[in-house]
């Protein structure tokens, strides 16, 4: 469409008119709100500082403070005295030696006593005896001993009282390990414990109990 015809019809002009104008606000709107944009942007992409807090006012002194020290003097100087001359000693006397003649002999007269007899010793205590060669306790040969030919010595330990009684026996010796040497010991017991007994005495002679001990030896007799 040229000028000429616009012309021509002249009720076409308001038309365009509204168009022109929506158009300006169209594009004022359009400037207005880029232009906002880029101020929000750039309000946006500012730094944003952190302010710090001021530290905080250091505490008060306390108030009960000692008093500070005064000024104390100098400790004093130690001077040591003056050195002292010392005499020496004086030297020690000289002493002569002097011999002292002896003193003289003098005769003594000494009376001869007759010699003073020496006790005689104290009775020395006695164990008890047992005479076991008496033929009235003399122990019997056991049969199976007998056989079995066994042979040794027994050694059998008593205990005689102040009375001259048998109150205890042991065999303190065997006459050999086996069995029938066992029936020798026990025989010996029994029958030696009835002989013949001599009490034993104190040092004072005195009976009193004590123990004794007697070997007795078995022999075979062809």
């Amino acid at each position: 469409m040229n000028f000429a015809e616009s012309q021509r019809n002249p009720g076409k002009h308001p038309t365009g008119l509204i168009i022109v104008v929506v158009m300006h606000f169209l594009l004022a709107y359009a400037l207005v709100s880029g232009l906002a944009k880029k101020v929000v942007d750039k309000v946006m992409v500012t730094e944003t500082k952190v302010v710090e807090a001021p530290p905080p006012p250091p505490p008060p002194p306390p108030k009960d403070l000692p008093p500070p020290p005064k000024n104390l003097p100098p400790p004093p100087v130690y001077v040591p005295p003056p050195p002292v001359d010392v005499p020496p000693p004086p030297p020690a006397p000289t002493v002569a030696a002097t011999t002292v003649p002896p003193p003289p002999a003098v005769e003594r007269h000494v009376e001869a006593t007759a010699p003073v007899a020496a006790p005689g010793p104290a009775p020395a205590a006695r164990a008890a005896v047992i005479n076991a060669n008496d033929p009235g306790c003399r122990p019997e040969y056991p049969p199976a001993a007998l056989r079995a030919g066994a042979t040794g010595v027994s050694r059998i330990r008593f205990t005689v009282d102040a009375s001259g009684k048998v109150t205890g026996a042991e065999v303190v010796g065997s006459s050999g390990p086996t069995r029938e040497h066992r029936l020798l010991d026990n025989a010996a017991k029994l029958a030696l414990a009835g002989c013949p007994i001599k009490v034993g005495t104190d040092a004072e002679g005195h009976p009193i109990g004590t123990q004794v001990e007697v070997l007795y030896t078995w022999k075979q007799i062809d």
